[in-house]
């Protein structure tokens, strides 16, 4: 895993090397092991390296093709690696390295730009031609490695994050009003956009090319295409439990020792199961408590799968000290606000492991390929819901207004939602219709959000796909936005803050391709979440394991913003001093904060992702007016 950026003049003007080195340093902790630049006329390509596969000096980037016509710099894993370099070896490739960065190049040199739907891998690719004076751009078919850019007065500036594009001093740090809008309904912004005007993010399975004649994009692949996978239930059965572990020993490729995050639940102790029959040696395995998490303790879980699996397991015990200082800290590395506290977690987490390990393996993407959330139950049983939503609501006024009504008030208003877009939206938000989260901001900040539609993209999804059923179309809206925007955003940016690699085997693409293939009534099936997966995994796992509770990550922020960190979230929002208070509303946010203070309403979500956005604010200079 790595980092990459770069400065572009499709003039073919002189890049001074001092601002590509600059946007260099800026990302250094994406990448210890190395660093790298190339300036000329027209181009700057950086790179810092995290070394995973050869770890000679060979690996340096930026890497040239073996015929020189182009040069890339690279950030991901190509797991496929090895068979996609035969096949080019048989077409007349030759090699100089045995990375898998040279096998990229390769590939697109042999195939173009639809070279990157053979690779089955998390990737962020930037390839210049001296002899075209063009650069060419491509992400993951899913978004796991993230890449950023920027078109302003004839360059081009991009880079794994967006601190990279700012050190190019060609960002003049405006607001974006409608990422604004989506942040407040959804903790981040949606698809392409960022809260930085004119900063873009390359959609998964896109590639991008920037040359004379300026900006184009497109998809070189769709993810959202499977073709129908049918079958008997017992064969589909055994195929996945088959492609599962396939995935898993894919994902073991490395020069280095890879790990496991184990939790004990489903997904990381599948994973934990498959790669300990893979792995030379012991597999090491990571389990954590944090002081501040609620709910039984899934340590005796973990403990017993890591005996079960013969694992070298190391357990820690994390305790906060200093929540803001974290809370801070993070904001610097989405370079944005950033609405799900599960980060902090993760960042403490790769913080205490920092230097005992390079690569880990993570359960994330389980739960969006095999229906793993309640949401997907409950709209299995869509018609029910939405007629309990038309009964309750000439009803709803004879019950106290408790934290426990407005909830079940609010789900109940989303559930009755006539068009489907809407419904899923507001599945992935707390937020409410009649009390939208802009009635907390300022009126010329409000004014200037209110005309961007917030549920733009969940209506173009459903315009994509309405014809699938409820669940399998909400199982497509969390891959298209929640994985890539918020759960592998949050796993990048906390976890490469500590030069750690994580890679995510329910994201295989074979394995995806067959999970989004699979029927969604063997997902979600008489109710019960994730059927054809825990069938699967018979016998591989324990039953008590397969048949409990799913359990996480429960970050309690809004008990904290009730209790321990209540003033400084008052102090950071309606201070005398406070970064963003022109913002806001101050009577209308006063409300709410005393409110959620006293028990009366849990605002926690609004309120933490206003924290954030203030805080954010502050630390990049961005002025919340437009």
């Amino acid at each position: 895993m790595c980092g990459l950026c770069g400065l572009i003049d499709r003039g073919g003007g002189p890049i001074d090397r001092g601002v590509v080195e600059a946007m260099t340093r800026r990302i250094a902790h994406r990448g210890p092991d190395d660093e790298g630049v190339y300036v000329a006329p027209g181009a700057g390509l950086g790179h810092r390296r995290l070394s995973i596969i050869d770890l000679s000096a060979a690996g340096h980037q930026p890497m040239a093709s073996s015929d020189g016509s182009l040069v890339a710099v690279y950030n991901g894993e190509i797991y496929n690696y090895r068979e996609v370099r035969e096949e080019l070896a048989r077409a007349g490739a030759r090699f100089r390295t045995a990375t898998d960065t040279e096998v990229a190049i390769e590939a697109y040199r042999r195939w173009g730009v639809e070279g990157f739907a053979r690779l089955n891998g998390m990737f962020a690719i930037a390839l210049w031609s001296p002899s075209r004076r063009e650069l060419v751009l491509a992400r993951d078919r899913f978004g796991i490695k993230p890449l950023y850019y920027l078109e302003r007065g004839g360059m081009l500036a991009f880079g794994s994050e967006i601190k990279a594009i700012l050190a190019s001093g060609l960002l003049d740090r405006q607001l974006d009003p409608a990422a604004l809008h989506e942040y407040l309904y959804y903790g981040a912004a949606l698809g392409e956009r960022t809260m930085f005007a004119g900063v873009r993010k390359l959609p998964p399975g896109q590639f991008a090319r920037f040359g004379a004649t300026g900006l184009t994009t497109g998809p070189y692949v769709s993810a959202f295409d499977p073709p129908p996978v049918e079958g008997a239930t017992p064969d589909l059965v055994a195929r996945l439990r088959t492609h599962l572990e396939a995935a898993v020993r894919r994902h073991l490729i490395a020069d280095v020792p890879v790990g496991v995050f184990l939790s004990g639940g489903i997904d990381s102790s599948t994973i934990t199961a498959y790669a300990s029959r893979n792995t030379v040696g012991r597999l090491k395995t990571f389990s954590v408590e944090f002081d501040f998490l609620y709910g039984p303790s899934e340590i005796p879980k973990a403990r017993r799968i890591a005996a079960m699996f013969g694992t070298e397991h190391h357990e820690m015990k994390i305790v906060s000290h200093d929540l803001p200082a974290v809370i801070e800290s993070l904001v610097d590395c989405h370079d944005e606000p950033f609405g799900d506290a599960a980060d902090i977690p993760l960042y403490l987490l790769a913080r205490e492991i920092k230097g005992s390990i390079k690569v880990v393996l993570q359960g994330d993407g389980g739960d969006e390929m095999f229906g793993g959330y309640r949401k997907y139950a409950v709209l299995a049983w869509a018609r029910f819901w939405r007629a309990a939503a038309a009964v309750a609501h000439p009803v709803r006024t004879l019950f106290p207004r408790t934290p426990v009504w407005y909830q079940r008030r609010r789900f109940l208003q989303a559930m009755g939602q006539a068009d489907p877009a809407m419904r899923m939206a507001l599945l992935m938000t707390d937020e409410w219709l009649e009390f939208p989260p802009t009635d907390l901001l300022a009126p010329d900040l409000r004014a200037a959000v209110a005309p961007h539609d917030p549920f733009r993209p969940y209506r173009e999804l459903q315009r994509r796909f309405g014809h699938l059923d409820p669940v399998q179309r909400m199982l497509y809206a969390d891959a298209a936005f929640l994985l890539p925007d918020i759960f592998l955003e949050k796993v990048d940016k906390s976890t490469m803050a500590h030069g750690l690699e994580v890679r995510v085997p329910f994201l295989d693409h074979e394995l995806a391709a067959f999970a989004l293939g699979l029927p969604s009534g063997l997902k979600v099936k008489h109710g019960r979440k994730k059927w054809i997966l825990r069938e699967a995994l018979r016998g591989v796992l324990p039953d008590d394991i397969l048949d409990g509770p799913k359990q996480g990550f429960g970050v309690p922020f809004a008990k904290w913003l009730k209790g321990p960190l209540y003033d400084y979230l008052s102090d950071r929002l309606l201070g005398p001093s406070a970064p963003a208070r022109e913002a806001f509303d101050p009577a209308a946010l006063g409300r709410v904060l005393t409110d959620h203070r006293d028990g009366i309403r849990d605002s926690g979500f609004l309120l933490w992702k206003l924290l954030n956005l203030a805080l954010w604010s502050d630390r990049y200079k961005v002025r919340l007016r437009v």
